[in-house]
């Protein structure tokens, strides 16, 4: 049995972070695996001990699809540029629950989770990626309600549909800059936890998802288009349904979740040094 050598011992040596600095992205990747078991557990408790399982993931959409076709689309009659409205709504409410639902249970995770906060040390950071990563799930098996509704219309693909990926992806960005600052405020004001519901129902209002983003009068659109929401909705209805690509939209709202996101990172890194002292 040999005795460790001075060269053979490892120490790790945790400080404090500058004021104003983006995540250790070395020390994210050190900690991969717990990285992924935390996305797994959340995963498996999600419908754990459900009768219908993973079956809610299309049932929470279908049930806000079929209310607002008919008070928007058979009632309100709300012009949707010559869209079927079940067809319009779907494609905008399958990533929207994602970002509602992401957004939401990413901004309560070190609440969640504060047993773990003062017992070992790991990166804070971990906690509110976790459902960005772990909702992916549920988006995957809506997606099939998706093609349901395409293939009912008879909407064929077009070329459009090689964006899709880029549209994913901004659509992880914004519940995750949104989440990285609302769950480091969250520490210290419980009353986030309440005010959730009525940012998340402002946030729907905002974005074209029960009209059509034509309807804002025109000079108010760049405004508007500074919404990340908006541009992730309207990516969304150009790949699926063959529209033209609105990059007046798209451009200035990625740009405003990209900035968002390095905000919300180093905002949660400043303030990561106090959450043990105020959990």
């Amino acid at each position: 049995m040999t005795t460790p050598t001075h060269e053979d011992e490892v120490v790790t040596v945790i400080e404090t972070a500058k004021i104003w600095a983006l995540p250790d992205f070395k020390e994210l990747k050190a900690y991969r695996d717990l990285f992924y078991f935390l996305v797994w557990r959340d995963i498996k408790v999600l419908y754990a001990q459900t009768i219908l399982g993973f079956a809610w993931a299309l049932i929470n959409p279908v049930v806000q699809i079929v209310i607002f076709s008919i008070i928007f689309g058979r009632v309100a009659k709300i012009p949707t540029d010559g869209i079927p409205y079940v067809l319009f709504s779907t494609v905008a409410i399958i990533p929207w629950t994602y970002i509602s639902e992401a957004m939401s249970t990413s901004s309560q995770s070190l609440v969640s989770g504060q047993n773990l906060l003062g017992k070992v040390y790991f990166p804070r950071i971990i906690f509110p990626l976790t459902p960005i990563l772990a909702k992916l799930v549920d988006f995957f098996i809506s997606l099939m309600l998706v093609i349901a509704v395409m293939a009912y219309y008879r909407i064929t693909p077009t070329w459009n549909l090689v964006y899709l990926p880029f549209f994913v992806v901004l659509m992880m960005i914004v519940p995750a800059g949104i989440g990285l600052c609302l769950s480091a405020l969250a520490i210290r004001y419980r009353d986030l936890r309440f005010a959730m519901p009525f940012l998340i129902r402002m946030l729907m209002y905002s974005a074209p998802i029960l009209y059509t983003a034509s309807a804002i009068p025109e000079h108010y659109r760049f405004l508007y288009s500074l919404n990340p929401i908006v541009s992730v909705i309207e990516g969304y209805r150009a790949c699926l349904l063959g529209t033209p690509m609105p990059w007046t939209y798209i451009v200035p709202g990625t740009a405003v979740a990209v900035v968002t996101l390095i905000f919300g990172a180093m905002y949660f890194r400043k303030m990561e040094r106090v959450f043990v002292d105020v959990i």
